[in-house]
């Protein structure tokens, strides 16, 4: 059974160093962990260096298995430190009241292990006065608020949900998208909409001239799956088989033989439309919002 990995040391090292650390205590030469996960000496290098700071997750999964890590702890790991800051401190706010209810449960389980005069009740008195178990209780059910927040002085306000900004998409023939391997809701680069309450929404920057005169290239499109996308609305299409994306208005209509087909409207008359069959579409996410820079 594997040991679980010491985060603390993980957390703290920038990817380059705890692989060659890693490599170093198993042993091996740069030269021959390259030979074993099938990439050049000098490529390596350049991610131990941190020259290169974005191996892809074969390689990652490769390294892992060769260096004894956990399945999928590198992949985790680099994904989590190209993860918006906001994102990593509520994870690890979760994490930390993970352990801290284990940590409970733990005590609980201690001082009920052996029957004392009073019964429970006496036990959980014991754990009390410890001051372990108050400082337990106090960060998993802190007071509901202060003073003024409890008379009704206090109002809280709403922020501005950021949404992952993944990459763009095309307003004109369809292009080759990629997320960049991110995990869901990441991202480098976030954008702040007040009027966006779908925790999955995604932002898109428009390339291209086809949706001219209402969209322009350079202009930032939010899109929120949870909408559902109607006949002559604007959408984000993900197309099948070659994983590309487009940009378009979109209308829902049925051929002679009753196949259902999907065509992607430019609005820019010098584009012709694309009509293709439903099930060539792999998504569509509806556009809610547009932003864009003024001069």
């Amino acid at each position: 059974m594997h040991a679980q990995p010491d985060r603390s040391a993980a957390d703290s090292l920038p990817l380059g160093e705890l692989l060659r650390e890693r490599r170093r205590r198993v042993g091996l030469t740069v030269e021959s962990l390259a030979h074993r996960v099938g990439c050049s000496k000098g490529y390596l290098s350049a991610i131990e260096t941190g020259r290169h700071d974005r191996p892809s997750d074969e390689l990652l999964t490769k390294l892992e298995a060769e260096l004894g890590f956990l399945p999928g702890e590198l992949v985790v790991l680099l994904r989590m430190r190209n993860t918006h800051p906001s994102v990593r401190r509520e994870l690890s706010h979760l994490r930390a009241r993970h352990e801290d209810a284990q940590r409970l449960a733990h005590l609980l389980d201690q001082f009920s292990g052996s029957p004392k005069q009073g019964g429970f009740e006496a036990t959980l008195d014991e754990a009390h006065a410890s001051g372990e178990l108050r400082k337990l209780i106090e960060r998993l059910a802190p007071e509901s608020g202060t003073p003024s927040q409890a008379s009704g002085d206090a109002q809280l306000i709403a922020l501005p949900r950021e949404v992952p900004l993944i990459n763009s998409v095309a307003a004109g023939y369809p292009a080759d998208f990629t997320d960049l391997g991110y995990p869901a809701r990441a991202a480098d680069e976030y954008v702040r909409c007040p009027d966006i309450a779908d925790p999955d929404a995604f932002a898109a920057r428009v390339v291209g001239d086809s949706m001219t005169p209402e969209y322009h290239e350079g202009d930032v499109v939010v899109f929120s799956p949870s909408r559902a996308i109607k006949g002559g609305a604007d959408g984000f299409a993900r197309l099948e088989p070659d994983h590309e994306t487009t940009f378009k208005r979109v209308f829902f209509e049925t051929s002679a033989g009753g196949d259902e087909l999907i065509r992607l409207q430019p609005l820019n008359p010098a584009y012709p439309p694309n009509v293709i069959p439903r099930e060539q579409v792999a998504g569509l996410y509806a556009a809610v919002t547009v932003m864009r820079r003024i001069g």
